[in-house]
């Protein structure tokens, strides 16, 4: 079940790009509004014959409302929300939140650029990913075969002796080009294979208008990128600690060496200066650029009051401070004046109040958010226009306990996705009584174990009666006897099949004898020799066994 919370129509000025004709000190003018009087110098033309005078009340009433129809006006959400724009002076700019991937703020991000010695991110990256910082590299002379003499460079030497990290410093500081080629044989073994190595890891970071063509950023028609993928670099980088903390760093002092003494590399990021004017506080990174075909570039990196944005600005011009510091100050201080992080919902926060099959005496169920969710927001964002998209399962069957969960709720602004959070039950909703009794003989019903012994039982009853029956077929058969007069008897007196009916002898009187049915019969032994009728044979004394062929005959049996 996917419940929606509709706002009201989407005002297409929060997500347009802003224009110098929507700045906010626009939206504050009337507030200080003075009206005009008439000054002694100034005449008042006289009403024409026939024309009617506008009453003073209806007059004052009708200035009154217009005024605060433009009051209203102005303090609209729609007014409230533009944002103002920085219009800054770069060929491409991007501003990123890189906890959400939201972008605050975008020009001609897409556009293939030259990157100049920003490319050094890329090499940074490369080298970290695949090398022992504390690695021992002996510099080579051949390293220095590509380093033009106007490029900056660390300051290395043949024959030095550095680790992979001393390295790492010489590149992102001074933007060392000497360290770029040093790092790139040492890591790849060679320079082409390293920028190689270069290509695929961008591929893999989904930057799909890059390629590089040396590890330094010197220009070369075939050595661009663009203001998002850049992006996309520096994200990935920045998740490597010790790339975020060299970055970071205003000045390192190089220890000796076997060829030169200690030294200090300064960063070439203004931003980190604090003995410069353009020195910003917030800022925490990352590198610079400068060619003649690239222009002055930066992708910068601030964090204040818990949000951390990236920037990128490519193809400034130059200047006593290069402008792309100034700007990139400027769109960090932008950012954070118009853009504050939010509470979207707190924890245990009911969003919603749904029915409940089966609930005791129809209780309905709070629908609670498990977590709080903060999102960054324009500062004056109105919170009735985030949309709140439910997913929960089509029917909710009671009961219920607090805690419980229930599915999740998906916030969104316009077409932003601020966030998602899983949702609980904020309270108990008990079983109906009937509804247990019903729960309770239908689990009985259904339940496998009672069709398991429904079957047994079944099972038993028909062996049991099939027993019975071959039990009483067994009982039906005639059972032969021994021989009363050399004759075979059966039970009851029945007489043998195929046999003929016995005669009977004729009683003392003569009446004929009764039938022997229901009599106890007794075994068709012959007496024992001396024996009367009636009487036992002496203990001890055997009976003789019969022989014949009704030897093997068994015992008369009692119908």
């Amino acid at each position: 079940m996917v419940l929606t919370n509709s706002p009201a129509e989407e005002d297409p000025m929060l997500y347009r790009t802003p224009t110098a004709s929507n700045l906010r000190p626009q939206h504050a003018r009337s507030a200080h509004h003075t009206p005009c009087a008439i000054t002694p110098a100034q005449t008042v033309a006289p009403r024409r014959p026939g024309t009617r005078r506008t009453p003073r009340g209806l007059a004052r009433a009708l200035a009154v409302a217009l005024t605060l129809l433009a009051a209203l006006a102005l303090l609209s959400p729609t007014a409230a929300r533009a944002l103002t724009d920085p219009a800054i002076a770069a060929e491409s700019a991007l501003l990123v939140d890189p906890a959400t991937d939201t972008v605050l703020y975008e020009l001609n991000a897409d556009e293939t650029r030259y990157p100049a010695s920003t490319t050094k991110i890329m090499t940074a990256l490369v080298t970290l990913e695949n090398a022992d910082l504390s690695t021992q590299v002996t510099v080579e002379q051949s390293d220095f075969d590509e380093v033009t003499s106007d490029s900056s460079v660390a300051g290395f030497r043949a024959g030095e002796v550095l680790t992979i990290e001393q390295l790492l410093y010489g590149l992102l500081l001074p933007s060392g080009n000497d360290a770029s080629y040093i790092l790139a044989r040492a890591v790849g073994g060679d320079v082409p294979t390293f920028v190689q190595m270069m290509n695929d890891r961008a591929a893999e970071l989904g930057c799909t208008d890059t390629h590089f063509a040396n590890p330094c950023g010197l220009h070369d028609p075939d050595h661009y990128t663009c203001a998002r993928d850049l992006y996309r670099i520096t994200r990935a980088a920045m998740d490597n600690p010790t790339f975020a903390k060299i970055v970071a760093t205003p000045s390192y002092e190089l220890p000796a060496t076997n060829k030169q003494g200690a030294r200090l590399l300064t960063n070439s990021n203004l931003l980190l200066d604090d003995d410069s004017s353009a020195y910003y506080a917030p800022a925490i990174g990352v590198k610079t650029g400068n060619t003649a075909e690239a222009g002055r570039c930066l992708v910068g990196a601030a964090s204040q009051n818990d949000v951390t944005l990236y920037s990128v600005v490519l193809g400034c011009e130059d200047a006593a401070i290069p402008t792309s510091i100034t700007e990139t100050k400027r769109l960090f201080e932008w950012a954070y004046a118009e853009w504050s992080m939010q509470e979207v919902t707190a924890a245990q926060n009911v969003l919603e109040t749904v029915d409940v099959v089966d609930a005791h005496q129809g209780e309905q169920l709070e629908v609670a958010a498990a977590d709080g969710l903060e999102a960054l927001l324009p500062v004056d964002t109105d919170p009735a226009e985030i949309q709140v998209t439910y997913d929960l399962p089509d029917e909710l069957v009671a009961p219920f306990e607090a805690g419980d969960e229930l599915g999740t709720a998906t916030f969104t602004l316009g077409d932003r996705t601020l966030g998602t959070v899983e949702l609980v039950a904020g309270n108990d909703v008990q079983l109906d009584a009937l509804a247990l009794v019903r729960n309770i003989v239908l689990a009985v019903v259904t339940s496998p174990i009672t069709w398991i012994v429904v079957v047994v039982i079944v099972v038993l009853a028909v062996f049991s009666a099939r027993r019975s029956q071959r039990r009483a077929r067994r009982r039906g058969q005639y059972l032969t006897h021994a021989p009363v007069s050399g004759r075979p008897r059966s039970v009851a007196g029945a007489r043998p099949r195929g046999s003929a009916p016995a005669k009977r002898r004729p009683t003392p009187g003569g009446r004929p004898r009764p039938a022997t049915a229901g009599k106890q019969l007794t075994s068709a032994r012959p007496r024992p020799a001396g024996a009367q009728a009636g009487q036992q044979p002496a203990r001890g004394t055997s009976r003789p066994r019969p022989t014949g062929p009704d030897a093997n005959r068994g015992t008369h049996f009692r119908k």
